[in-house]
């Protein structure tokens, strides 16, 4: 049985392309149960979805946002400059919210991105003393 199951967040805004279907390719990323010295903490998944799928994942997913992906992997291979490529993506059956508005609003608002750690006062849980 070929069924893939992840959840993760959109590492940019999904690609779209509209023709005949709409196709949305995205990349999520997976954290990883448990981490090894020297590599990286997450795997970088490649999906596609098409159709109804793929317009629900535009109106509603943006980079960052915490998705839940149900589909299919697909290998593929192509030829550029002589070269051999080899393709491997998941194929979208479905995909939902991972979390609810408020909570990704709350963590945006806890944990702003301005390189800065957020320290409240009276705090004695800081990194450099």
């Amino acid at each position: 049985m070929n069924a893939w199951h992840g959840t993760g967040r959109l590492t940019k805004d999904p690609d779209m392309r509209k023709g005949d279907t709409t196709v949305a390719r995205f990349t999520v990323a997976c954290d990883r149960a448990f981490k090894r010295e020297g590599q990286d903490s997450a795997d970088f998944i490649p999906c596609v979805a098409f159709g109804k799928t793929a317009e629900f994942i535009e109106k509603y997913f943006t980079k960052g946002m915490k998705i839940e992906v149900n589909g299919r992997i697909q290998t593929g291979s192509y030829e550029k400059d002589g070269v051999k490529h080899y393709t491997t993506d998941v194929i979208c059956d479905s995909v939902g919210f991972a979390e609810s508005k408020k909570a990704e609003q709350k963590e945006a608002k806890e944990s702003p991105d301005d390189g800065f750690l957020n320290v409240t006062e009276g705090s004695t849980d800081l990194p450099f003393a």
